[in-house]
């Protein structure tokens, strides 16, 4: 079900970055294809299965592509897909841009509301699930919406029993691909729809182009591959906005190898690193958290290891000081959103500038500073966030009042966040301007009191929530994992050491073993909201 899909970029600016070479101007697919036809026998992909060329990772994609053309997914429908890393969701990326079709990725263990809401407002024709996560029967609950959307024509699922009226992805293999033509749509027409869980009612879906993929996120990944071996190991779902410059910007625009695992778990990760040897591991700040507490850690070959990649959440000194002396690598803080923003730390930067989200890269995107009137303000001074670029995304899908909140004029994007970029061009995020906990009309930044905590030693991670107070409006509530039995008031003086106000000071505490994450590997602040309401003690 075809639909019209607005660019609020001037088609003008677009143009301009292909000509100067930001772009190489080609689809994903195409892309891809050039590292097939160059490089035949580099590894592609290396998953649970082992490791797969370019050259036969290009056949599954092939019949994959025929199979979708076989269900009569033409170019420009979205196909929805959902289930764990592997090379099969690797292929599908590409064998959906080679229908030229629109892929939907979503990281499995999304709810069955969230799955309704994705399908219903991207009018999907094609869901590719996996047959279930856990208890959670995916095929069935997908296959139950059929009803409801007259636009779904198929629900595909993966593992297990078939559920009646799915079709298996073996029916999908089984397409003859002797004759398939790709298609070669155009590199600025939509590609992917990123998905943002952010602040509003339902995720937020974001449209990106070929180009915006390919050259913007691409142009990221080339400024920080350090060398010619890329071999990347991504922890995070493929299907979250982190994990979508893997497919795109690693292999299509990189022709580098990914390393691929289900779902993150710190003993198979360290397996991976010592048997597969990426040179660069992505993941979010608690992924390395709970990877730098392990027991097997001292005991494994990091030595491929040149970069350590860490964003979709804001790192803290103290976990980069730790990831950087015990992973031996450099550590790459990026600063990203599936809204349109990248900026990252690099290799030859100063110590003292770890801590800052790096200097922008006007080849992915610019980044500009405004006060409430939208002006920019000189540097040091803090302000709103706006970014515009190669790697801007189109525009956001079927929500005219997202446009309007947060495009502006000549395509920059609104990103709700607060930051200032110094004298030298290093660009420090503050926080969202949304995040932050008010308190008796005191705004109180969550991030600069987790920062401190985590200095803690007995700290292994942490999140601080507002929960109600019929006071106070909020009180902030430390979430702390942990395996000591920590007070309140241990917490508050070592924050006082540290010179924090006392009006920052978290008010209630709840200790856990570990903090729990969404399907984007972030903590679920929702879920830590939940149990600080239940739990906290003051």
């Amino acid at each position: 079900m075809n639909r019209a899909y607005r660019d609020l970029v001037p088609a003008s600016l677009r143009r301009s970055w292909a000509a100067d070479g930001r772009y190489q101007d080609l689809d994903l697919y195409s892309l891809f294809e050039r590292h097939v036809e160059r490089c035949p026998d580099r590894a592609a992909v290396v998953d649970a299965d082992g490791e797969i060329s370019y050259t036969h990772l290009d056949v599954l994609v092939r019949r994959l592509a025929a199979g979708l053309t076989a269900l009569d997914v033409h170019a420009g429908d979205v196909v929805a897909v959902q289930l764990p890393n592997s090379r099969l969701s690797c292929a599908l990326d590409f064998a959906i841009a080679a229908v030229g079709g629109i892929v939907l990725p979503f990281p499995i263990g999304r709810g069955e509301r969230d799955i309704a809401s994705l399908l219903r407002r991207s009018r999907a024709v094609v869901a590719i699930t996996a047959g279930s996560y856990g208890d959670f029967p995916c095929g069935q609950k997908t296959f139950d919406l059929v009803g409801d959307l007259p636009g779904l024509r198929s629900v595909i699922t993966v593992g297990g029993a078939t559920p009646l009226g799915c079709v298996p992805m073996s029916l999908l293999l089984a397409a003859d691909h002797s004759d398939f033509t790709p298609a070669r749509p155009d590199p600025d027409s939509a590609a992917r729809i990123l998905v943002s869980s952010g602040s509003e009612a339902e995720p937020k879906m974001v449209v990106y182009s070929h180009n915006a993929l390919a050259g913007g996120r691409g142009r990221f990944i080339e400024a920080i591959r350090g060398g010619e071996d890329y071999r990347a190991l991504f922890l995070m779902p493929l299907g979250t906005a982190f994990g979508s410059n893997a497919t795109p910007a690693t292999m299509a625009a990189n022709g580098g190898t990914m390393l691929v695992q289900p779902r993150f778990d710190v003993a198979s990760t360290l397996t991976m690193i010592e048997r597969a040897r990426p040179t660069h591991v992505f993941g979010v700040p608690t992924m390395f958290r709970k990877i730098l507490d392990s027991p097997d850690l001292a005991a494994t070959d990091l030595s491929s290891v040149r970069a350590v990649v860490l964003g979709g959440s804001a790192l803290d000194a103290e976990t980069a000081r730790h990831v950087s002396e015990k992973l031996t690598a450099t550590v790459i803080n990026v600063y990203g959103s599936a809204d349109g923003v990248n900026c990252h730390t690099a290799f030859t930067d100063p110590p003292a500038k770890v801590g800052t989200a790096g200097r922008p890269n006007p080849v992915v995107c610019e980044i500009r500073i405004v006060d409430d009137s939208l002006r920019p303000v000189p540097a040091g001074h803090t302000g709103e966030i706006l970014a515009r670029g190669p790697m801007s995304p189109m525009s956001y899908l079927a929500a005219p009042e997202l446009d309007a909140r947060y495009r502006l004029d000549d395509g920059w994007v609104r990103l709700g966040d607060v930051g200032r970029i110094d004298e030298d061009g290093y660009l420090t995020v503050v926080g969202r301007r949304k995040d932050v906990i008010i308190r008796g009309g005191m705004n109180i930044s969550p991030a600069e009191v987790e920062a401190l905590l985590l200095t803690h030693e007995a700290v292994r991670d942490v999140a601080c929530v507002a929960i109600p107070d019929p006071v106070f409006g909020d009180r902030m509530c430390a979430c702390v994992a942990t395996d000591t039995a920590l007070s309140l008031v241990d917490l508050t003086d070592h924050l006082s050491g540290q010179g924090l106000e006392p009006r920052k000071l978290p008010e209630r505490l709840v200790l856990l073993p570990a903090l729990p994450l969404g399907a984007a590997g972030k903590v679920d602040r929702k879920a830590l909201t939940e149990l600080a309401v239940r739990l906290a003690t003051p």
